[in-house]
């Protein structure tokens, strides 16, 4: 047993207020702008608030802000002051955020803790649960190095495909990797889209209907995970219809009793996505 006390820090974007879990876990939360009103996420805007308002008001656009570096600073001291000698803070991917090097600049800033910045490559669910196997396993004891080791698994073995209902949310936040060639009409098209291993929102296939989009991410996510041992999440904008339209569907394929775990995601991710969006992953269990 190791006589350090490690911490774990999330941000916003893990989505992690949709969970129900009994660890300690600090969230960094971004600022979502609705015109000109501000919230902080979920605490002064919940997903289902914020999907309501821009669905009921077409004149609202989106965008969100990252975490201060002096609101991560006093995270840090916070936790330092209660006597955690290290922290464990999961990022959103760094091509999608600048949470990630704002957090180390941070920890630059802060004596007597040891922070160690962790890039998730990803958004959401496998974010989520990178940051809750952290807090798991510094419950049981185990070390720093070896809880990364874990991360760095699941970050590994993981995998995002989702579908937009419209495309003009990622775009104009800038938040779609290789944008080019989906400008004037291109936007209506519903493409597939994944997050690359590197972390970035990228294109797979150009689609004309939603419907079919999400056909083919079904298909895609039943090719990839066929004879494998995984554990398969959706998460979704505000679409529960279309959540149970491909949960029904892959626990047919599947011949699974289990729920799929879902969750919705919170208007720091929906902000990007849109609404109606609908995302289908795994990550395969070590």
């Amino acid at each position: 047993m190791s006589h350090k006390k490690i911490g774990v820090i999330a941000d916003t974007n893990a989505c992690l207020d949709y969970f129900e879990h009994p660890y300690d876990i600090k969230i960094l939360r971004s600022m979502i702008h609705l015109n000109d009103a501000s919230y902080l996420d979920h605490i002064e805007l919940t997903a289902e608030d914020f999907y309501t308002q821009i669905s009921a008001d077409k004149t609202i656009f989106p965008r969100t802000s990252q975490p201060p570096t002096e609101k991560m600073i006093e995270t840090y001291q916070t936790m330092r002051d209660a006597g955690y000698t290290d922290v464990i803070v999961v990022t959103i991917s760094q091509h999608m955020s600048g949470i990630y090097s704002a957090a180390q600049v941070a920890a630059s800033k802060v004596d007597g803790l040891n922070v160690h910045v962790f890039d998730s490559k990803s958004v959401a669910y496998p974010e989520a649960i990178m940051a809750l196997t952290a807090a798991e396993r510094a419950a049981e004891g185990e070390d720093v190095a070896t809880i990364l080791k874990a991360l760095e698994h699941i970050r590994d073995h993981n995998r995002v495909f989702f579908a937009v209902d419209t495309l003009a949310y990622l775009v104009k936040n800038g938040r779609l990797s290789n944008a080019q060639g989906f400008m004037g009409s291109m936007l209506k098209i519903k493409p597939l889209l994944h997050i690359s291993k590197e972390g970035k929102v990228e294109n797979v296939e150009k689609i004309r209907t939603f419907k079919k989009a999400v056909d083919r991410l079904i298909e895609r996510f039943l090719q990839e995970v066929d004879g494998r041992d995984v554990e398969p999440f959706i998460c979704h904008a505000n679409n529960p219809e279309t959540r149970d339209y491909i949960a029904s569907r892959i626990q047919e394929a599947r011949k699974m009793d289990d729920t799929i775990f879902s969750m919705p995601l919170t208007p720091a991710v929906g902000a990007h996505a849109g609404p109606g969006a609908v995302g289908i992953g795994y990550y395969i269990k070590p």
